[in-house]
């Protein structure tokens, strides 16, 4: 008798375990999806020089999200970063790059260092930002916007190295992604930046 009432004793408590494991799953995860931004513009980041920046100082801009890194093999897009950013920026075009030690340990340096590399060796001006994470648990609040099936359905999925790029059009939308293999100069990104901005320009006409 006793044996069977410790049996049933211990599956009562085996079974509110696991209901309250549930339930924090279920929380975690509903917790998770209320962490996402409702849109970029609703997003604070830090830059690189450690002053906050709220994203809706670009609202009616077209933006260009990079996430970079100082010794990887696609580095020298920096060049053509600057290039297109010089190219479009007086007409409401602007490049955010977010260095990144996500993959292969490729930025090493701290926000001081990456600033000085990215001066020197290639001249930029575009805004940059403070090193940050673009995955795992502590995934920056910029980068579970981009990545997210709620919030960028068209276009969400992990990032996958150094230089994935995302391209929003004036209104804060997500309207291409760009591998890392495509550079800042090639057509298709090009074409893309060019297509929203005379989208701008035919309204203010």
């Amino acid at each position: 008798m006793a044996k069977s009432f410790f049996g049933v004793f211990f599956v009562i408590i085996a079974i509110v375990v696991v209901g309250i494991y549930s339930l924090n799953i279920e929380a975690n995860s509903a917790a998770d999806s209320h962490s996402i931004a409702n849109s970029i513009y609703d997003i604070d980041a830090t830059n690189i020089d450690g002053a906050k920046v709220n994203l809706g100082k670009y609202k009616n801009k077209v933006l260009l999200f990079v996430n970079t890194a100082s010794q990887c093999g696609y580095t020298p897009q920096y060049k053509g970063l600057q290039a297109i950013y010089d190219k479009y920026k007086e007409r409401g075009f602007v490049v955010l790059g977010f260095p990144t030690n996500n993959f292969g340990g490729q930025e090493p340096g701290t926000d001081k260092e990456i600033k000085e590399f990215c001066t020197l060796r290639y001249k930029v001006t575009f805004p940059m930002f403070a090193k940050i994470s673009v995955k795992g648990k502590d995934k920056h609040p910029l980068y579970k916007y981009l990545t997210s099936e709620e919030s960028n359905p068209k276009f969400a999925g992990e990032i996958t190295w150094n230089f994935n790029k995302f391209l929003a059009n004036d209104k804060g939308k997500i309207i291409a992604r760009f591998s890392s293999k495509e550079t800042p100069e090639s057509k298709e990104v090009t074409d893309a930046i060019e297509k929203a901005i005379g989208e701008i320009e035919n309204e203010s006409d």
